[in-house]
C-alpha cells in the first residue's frame, strides 16, 4: 500500500513532481502507468522528461550541480550517487524511509543499498531496478547451426561461436556489442572485458595502464570481435540498438545488461522463449558481470521532497512490481533490487529463463575486486571517481573510431593513456 508520508508535502494546487529520467523500455512503462495508478490515488501529477542515456547524464549533472530546482527527482546510478551526495546535491532519504515502513528498506538487496549510500552512511537514492551483465543467445539458432553454448563460456568460446553464427547474407550477425561512445555505453561492457583479460585502467598507485599488454589484448579482442562478427555500423550502436536487433532476429548473441532479458521475454516479444542466458564470459577471472542500478534521487533544492518521496516509494515499491506484472507481464518487472521479487511465484515462473542467472550475477559482482590486481577505487564497469565520466567518454570515442576503421587500436590507446595519466597524476598528488 502507498503510504501517506507527511514530510514536506507541496500545496494542493502545486502538486506536480518533475522527473528527469533515462529513456528505456522500463521507464516508458512507468510513464504509461503513472497517471492511472499514482496520480489518481495521490493527486500528485508527474511531469516526465525522458532523454537518451548519454544526454540525460549531462542534463542531470548540470541541473543538480546548479541546484536549480527545475527537477525534483532524477535517475542516478550507483556511479553518481556517492559523489552527488558528498557534494550536497541530493537530499538524504532516511527520514522518509523511517516514516514509510511499507516501503521496506530491508528488502532492498544489500549490494544496492550500499552502493546508493553516501560517505556519511545515509541513503541518497532508491533503485528502480538493479542489474549485472550476462550473455544472451538464440537457442533456436544455435540448434539449427549445431552450436552448443557452454554453461560458463570464455570470451574465446564467444568469438568462435560468433564467427560460426555470423550469417550477414541472411540478415543475422554473430553478436551485438555496444560500440557507441560514452562511459555508460561502450565503456561499460568493454571494461568488463578488460577486467577479465587481466587489465585495469589504473593500478593501486594510480598509474594509468591503458597501454599495458593486458589492456591492449582486451581492446584488440573487443574491437576485432565487433568488426568481424558484429552488427552493421557498430560504432553507432548502443544498448537500445542491440536490444532492437535481438528482438528483430538480427543477432545470434548479445552481451549486455541483465535488464534486457525482461524485454526479450515480454509477451509481445518475437523472441520470447527462444532465448538462452549464461554468465558473463570470462578469461582470467571467476566472474566478470558488472553491478549497476538506475535509481531515484531527490534534488536537495526541491521544494516538494515529500511528494517526490511518495513517487519514489511507489515507483520502487513492491506494489509497483505487482502492477507491472499484471499490466505488462511478470517478465517485465523491474527486478534486481528486492529480495522479495525472487520469492514471487509469478515472477519465478515468467522469468524462469533468466531469473536465476541474473540473481547469481548480481551476487557474484564484486566492485572492490573485479579483476586480478588491486584497484585504487571501486567499480566494475567504471572507475569510481568523478573524473571517469570524461575519461571514459574520451577513451570510448577513440576506441569507437578504431571500430569504424578510422585509426588503429594502438593509436586509440596511446591517446587514452595520455588522458588517463592526467587523472592518475591528480590523485597521486593528494
Amino acid at each position: 500500500m502507498l503510504t501517506a508520508c507527511g514530510l514536506d508535502e507541496g500545496p494542493p494546487d502545486e502538486r506536480v513532481v518533475r522527473v528527469l529520467m533515462v529513456d528505456n523500455p522500463q521507464m516508458q512503462e512507468l510513464e504509461k502507468l503513472t497517471a492511472r495508478y499514482f496520480t489518481k490515488r495521490t493527486g500528485i501529477e508527474v511531469d516526465f522528461t525522458p532523454l537518451p542515456e548519454n544526454e540525460v547524464r549531462k542534463h542531470i549533472h548540470d541541473d543538480f550541480s546548479a541546484q536549480s530546482g527545475r527537477y525534483d527527482v532524477a535517475t542516478v546510478s550507483n556511479f553518481e550517487t556517492e559523489t552527488y551526495a558528498d557534494r550536497g546535491w541530493l537530499k538524504p532519504l532516511d527520514p522518509y524511509i523511517a516514516e514509510d515502513r511499507a516501503f521496506d528498506q530491508s528488502d532492498i538487496l544489500l549490494p544496492l543499498q550500499l552502493s546508493l549510500s553516501g560517505g556519511d552512511g545515509k541513503v541518497y537514492a532508491e533503485p528502480f531496478y538493479g542489474e549485472s551483465s550476462f550473455l544472451m543467445y538464440r537457442k533456436d539458432v544455435f540448434e539449427q547451426l549445431g552450436l552448443e553454448m557452454p554453461a560458463r563460456p570464455t570470451w574465446k568460446d564467444v568469438a568462435e561461436l560468433a564467427e560460426k553464427a555470423d550469417r550477414p547474407e541472411k540478415g543475422m550477425t554473430g553478436i551485438c556489442l555496444r560500440g557507441l561512445p560514452g562511459w555508460g555505453e561502450m565503456t561499460a561492457p568493454f571494461t568488463t572485458v578488460v577486467n577479465t583479460f587481466g587489465g585495469t585502467w589504473f593500478d593501486k598507485r594510480w598509474n594509468a595502464r591503458l597501454t599495458s599488454p593486458a589492456f591492449r589484448r582486451a581492446a584488440e579482442f573487443y574491437v576485432g570481435l565487433v568488426r568481424e562478427s558484429g552488427e552493421p555500423d557498430p560504432s553507432r550502436t548502443g544498448y537500445a540498438d542491440c536490444l532492437r536487433n535481438m528482438k528483430r532476429g538480427k543477432s545470434a548473441m548479445w552481451y549486455d545488461a541483465t535488464a534486457g532479458a525482461g524485454s526479450l521475454e515480454a509477451g509481445t516479444s518475437p523472441v520470447k522463449g527462444k532465448m538462452g542466458y549464461v554468465p558473463a564470459p570470462v578469461e582470467k577471472t571467476r566472474s566478470s558481470g558488472w553491478l549497476y542500478t538506475w535509481a531515484w534521487g531527490i534534488q536537495k533544492s526541491s521544494e516538494k521532497p515529500g511528494d517526490a518521496w511518495k513517487f519514489i516509494s511507489w515507483a520502487s515499491g513492491k506494489e509497483y512490481e505487482a502492477l507491472v506484472g499484471r499490466e505488462f507481464g511478470w517478465a517485465n518487472v523491474p527486478a534486481g533490487k528486492r529480495s522479495s521479487t525472487y520469492d514471487r511465484p509469478q515472477y519465478r515462473k515468467a522469468a524462469d529463463a533468466f531469473a536465476e542467472v541474473t540473481e547469481e550475477a548480481i551476487g557474484d559482482a564484486d566492485p572492490r575486486s573485479p579483476g586480478v590486481q588491486e584497484r585504487p577505487a571501486p567499480g566494475i564497469q567504471f572507475v569510481g571517481v568523478p573524473e571517469f565520466t570524461a575519461l571514459g567518454d574520451k577513451v570510448s570515442e577513440e576506441l569507437s573510431a578504431a571500430i569504424a576503421g578510422d585509426q588503429t587500436v594502438d593509436d586509440a590507446l596511446r591517446k587514452g593513456q595520455r588522458e588517463a595519466e592526467k587523472v592518475g597524476a591528480g590523485y597521486r598528488k593528494r
